[in-house]
């Protein structure tokens, strides 16, 4: 299916993250485009990040949602609320939501009381408010959720909310920590539906997401980023950074059936990332 490459949704250069003197990550550097493809209304970009464990993937969620300070480097997302093609602004904490693995809501609001909360800072009114929080619960099935408190609620239903709170409060930039991480094969389908939603909504829906599932990564994104240890000269530094880009789109792999492709590109990912 042809594409064309838009806008720059998202910009990071030189970002590095050090704790005292122990560096965590370097020199990340990526670009993520606007997509639009043929005769398709509406598709957001799902990107991916897989490394194995320890190689700085939360580290890096975390600056990039501006949870901590990076050490050098700068991120820039596009400003929606400038007209300007490619205007851009640097990441503020609340511009990119992130949902942690915990899918953490607060305790003693509703999910309708969370969501209001969610909206305080946006210029709409009380009635249009309420409007927006109904129809996401129905889009999202969680209609009857509305009144419910976070104890009450399935583990796909607390994450359905906690990103709908997330989308509410910064808008189009979404970032998601292991969202499959211990889920059965139900809540896994939950999830994979929310990803869907989240892409029908807005073309410049960005939703980036770690997982351990080569596979999941490869049937949901079209951006797989490797994050490892790289070897420069020789010598296997200890710090994480993208060591591997795969854009499914180009290689002619994105938005279609899982084949023999697919699967050969899994081994060439778990390779990169066995020797990083």
């Amino acid at each position: 299916m042809k594409h064309e490459y838009k806008e720059t949704l998202l910009y990071v250069e030189n970002l590095s993250v050090a704790y005292d003197d122990t560096v965590i990550i370097k020199d990340i550097n990526l670009v993520e485009k606007d997509v639009i493809r043929d005769g398709v209304d509406c598709t957001g970009q799902v990107v991916a990040f897989v490394g194995r464990s320890g190689r700085g993937k939360s580290t890096f969620f975390k600056a990039l949602t501006g949870l901590i300070p990076s050490n050098t480097g700068k991120i820039l997302i596009r400003d929606f609320e400038n007209k300007e093609p490619n205007a851009a602004k640097s990441v503020n904490e609340g511009d990119i939501g992130f949902v942690d693995q915990k899918y953490t809501l607060f305790r003693h609001k509703t999910v309708t009381q969370a969501l209001r909360f969610s909206l305080r800072k946006t210029a709409l009114s009380n009635t249009e408010k309420e409007e927006k929080i109904k129809k996401y619960l129905k889009e999202w099935g969680l209609d009857n959720c509305a009144d419910k408190y976070p104890n009450e609620l399935s583990g796909g239903q607390r994450q359905r909310t906690a990103i709908i709170e997330q989308l509410f409060s910064s808008d189009q930039f979404i970032v998601l920590d292991e969202p499959f991480s211990g889920l059965d094969v139900g809540n896994i389908e939950e999830v994979k539906k929310s990803f869907e939603l989240l892409g029908k909504s807005s073309e410049s829906n960005t939703v980036i997401f770690s997982t351990h599932d080569i596979e999941l990564a490869i049937e949901l994104a079209q951006t797989i980023y490797v994050i490892g240890y790289p070897t420069i000269n020789g010598k296997k530094e200890n710090y994480g950074t993208i060591v591997a880009k795969y854009d499914l789109r180009d290689m002619g792999l994105s938005w279609k059936e899982y084949c023999d492709d697919h699967l050969k590109l899994s081994k060439e990912i778990i390779h990169q990332m066995m020797i990083s």
